[in-house]
């Protein structure tokens, strides 16, 4: 099976059926045949998220608020400037830039962040904007996502993270974000960005109200787009976090996903997506050791440090771990850490 590529109908009987010590095994060994060097590839970085202002009002969502609401905030450059000097003095070399959907804020403003940071911080990487972002962007600046796209890529931006994805399943999404893109809309985007040099990750938040149906779906979904572009980088996966989101809070969804459920997902999605090099484990929500556990069902990378993350922890979630307990985790496993950055480059062994 592992010299095939699998079918829809062949994943989903493995995510419902397989026994996972044997789910493992397999992942592994596609895991093994990609990064015959046992390396485990970790980055350092920092979660910037420049304003919770958002108007999409996701029901999976603790971190947004309202711009009337007394906490919200939009971050000024000088302060954006202070966290990237944080970062560089632990030898970091990305930031995830992320924010809520705010009505305001135009392309004009965005260009001036981008290249400003890019002046300022030739050093780091900016991993930035979702697809969510870039849609709104683009109808508020009353131009096209692929000239909001291209016009960031202009001023720096060669980076684009796979939020807003959630599950790319109509069925999942009118039921978590109704006034979020569609899937085809995602998928798009993301299109464009590889079609102006942006290259983008792909992510996938389940453990809502999605099956496996709709999770293979999703899968489908990317691996089709890395067929015709190739310009994914990598896949993460993270389970969906109830606490204080209105999902919860209207008892649609009551409890997390199992590890057992996770590392079950991630096994699978090594395997049937034969066209993504790199698969992230997620330490961030299902905690320091069933996240060294992921790479032991197909992951190759622990993801980043990520010095201050703040939408998981709304959600009452607070995992956290610095470079050395990375290597320690890595090497308890046999494998060899090495910090990478955000192109997977070999930075350093450890």
């Amino acid at each position: 099976m592992l010299n095939e590529r699998l079918t829809d109908k062949e994943a989903i009987d493995l995510i419902k059926n397989a026994d996972l010590k044997e789910l493992g095994e397999m992942a592994t060994k596609k895991k093994n045949e990609l990064h015959p060097d046992n390396i485990v590839s970790f980055i350092v970085d920092r979660n910037i998220n420049y304003t919770n202002v958002c108007w999409v009002d996701c029901g999976f969502c603790a971190f947004y608020r309202h711009a009337k609401d007394d906490d919200a905030y939009v971050l000024s450059f000088e302060e954006i400037g202070k966290k990237i000097e944080e970062l560089i003095d632990i030898g970091g070399t990305q930031i995830l830039f992320q924010g809520g959907v705010h009505p305001k804020l135009k392309i004009e403003w965005y260009e001036e962040l981008v290249e400003w940071i890019h002046k300022h911080y030739p050093t780091i990487t900016i991993h930035g904007f979702s697809a969510v972002e870039i849609d709104y962007i683009s109808k508020v600046s009353k131009i096209s996502y692929k000239e909001v796209l291209q016009r960031l890529h202009n001023k720096g931006l060669f980076s684009m993270p796979g939020a807003g994805a959630e599950v790319l399943s109509e069925r999942v999404r009118k039921v978590i974000a109704p006034k979020k893109l569609s899937s085809d809309e995602w998928i798009a985007i993301h299109r464009a960005a590889h079609e102006v040099g942006i290259k983008t990750t792909a992510t996938m938040m389940f453990g809502s109200v999605d099956n496996e149906e709709d999770v293979v779906e999703h899968f489908r979904r990317i691996r089709e787009l890395q067929d015709e572009t190739g310009g994914f980088r990598a896949f993460i996966m993270w389970s969906f976090q109830p606490n204080h989101t209105k999902l919860q809070k209207e008892g649609i969804v009551t409890h997390r996903a199992s590890p057992n459920r996770y590392l079950r997902l991630l096994a699978v999605s090594r395997l049937y997506l034969d066209n993504f090099k790199n698969i992230q484990s997620s330490w961030v929500t299902q905690g320091s050791y069933v996240g060294q556990l992921a790479l032991m069902f197909g992951a190759n990378d622990l993801g980043s440090t990520m010095m201050e993350e703040n939408v998981v922890s709304a959600a009452g979630v607070a995992n956290k771990m610095n470079q050395a307990e990375m290597v320690k985790l890595i090497k308890d496993i046999g494998a060899i850490p090495a910090k990478r950055d955000t192109a997977y480059n070999i930075l350093e062994v450890y």
